[in-house]
């Protein structure tokens, strides 16, 4: 895929690719919310997990991919995000990592790997911290474990404020609360200054293969961070990408796809 899209201005006016035909979606109803998912190809499952504020169409570019190497790629809305819902209580990471497993019980899923964007990300490592056995692997992309390894974002930041655009336009389509963006932007920020907080001997423990993958020009999270990370975390491997962004899969996704191939190919 030749697609290049570094300053996200297609992103902001289309979004991603357009999905595939499903061969699966629906719902889970799970711990007071209905969770969507959707499955696509046949073969090993690979779960994707996108990033805060966003959604499950926002792997567009990568689900082509994944389903072209043999695999059955499953997409899950996290919980108050795209067509998921929520109910009143605040967000956190582990209770979103629950509904995961819900989605992987009602689809009779013993094991998978899991590739993680930003929050999904750290959904993903505390799936191979809480349920190691249905865990084969981690791409851990773009997210930090504790509140040491984020940056203070530099204002004005177009690449952000394109991202926020769409995500705000892609609420409004698909939430069942489609007047509540700013609401649900905050409860997330919440989350995300309160959480994850995870410390280097729970990051020890972790026995699932891990890669841990930064950007070069990673907005948010700092590389020494990563590079911490993938040295805490027993086995783990450190992949720069250069030349893109927090926004990667969206910016070059032919580089993308093809790192996260190469990783899926080793499991």
């Amino acid at each position: 895929m030749q697609t290049t899209d570094d300053d996200l201005q297609k992103f902001e006016s289309q979004g991603a690719a357009e999905l595939p035909v499903a061969k699966t979606q629906g719902y889970v109803e799970h711990d007071g919310a209905r969770i969507w998912y959707s499955t696509h190809g046949t073969g090993a499952p690979v779960i994707l997990l996108h990033g805060g504020l966003g959604h499950g169409g926002n792997w567009g570019y990568q689900v082509p991919s994944l389903v072209d190497s043999g695999r059955r790629v499953v997409l899950i809305d996290s919980r108050g995000h795209g067509r998921s819902t929520r109910d009143s209580r605040p967000y956190t990471y582990e209770l979103m990592a629950s509904d995961v497993i819900a989605v992987m019980d009602a689809l009779r899923l013993e094991k998978a790997a899991v590739v993680g964007w930003s929050d999904g990300a750290c959904i993903a490592l505390i799936l191979a911290m809480q349920v190691p056995a249905r865990i084969a692997g981690v791409f851990f992309f773009a997210c930090n474990m504790d509140p040491s390894g984020t940056k203070e974002i530099e204002w004005p930041n177009p690449l952000i404020d394109r991202c926020l655009s769409r995500h705000r336009k892609d609420y409004a389509r698909l939430s069942a609360t489609p007047d509540q963006f700013d609401a649900f932007f905050a409860a997330v920020g919440l989350m995300m200054k309160t959480e994850p907080n995870y410390c280097a001997q729970r990051l020890a423990e972790i026995r699932v293969p891990v890669s841990v993958v930064l950007s070069e020009r990673d907005e948010f999270i700092k590389l020494e961070h990563a590079e911490y990370l993938a040295r805490t975390i027993p086995g783990a491997q450190f992949i720069l990408l250069a030349g893109v962004s927090h926004f990667a899969p969206l910016q070059r996704p032919a580089q993308f796809n093809s790192v996260l191939r190469a990783w899926l190919d080793t499991l």
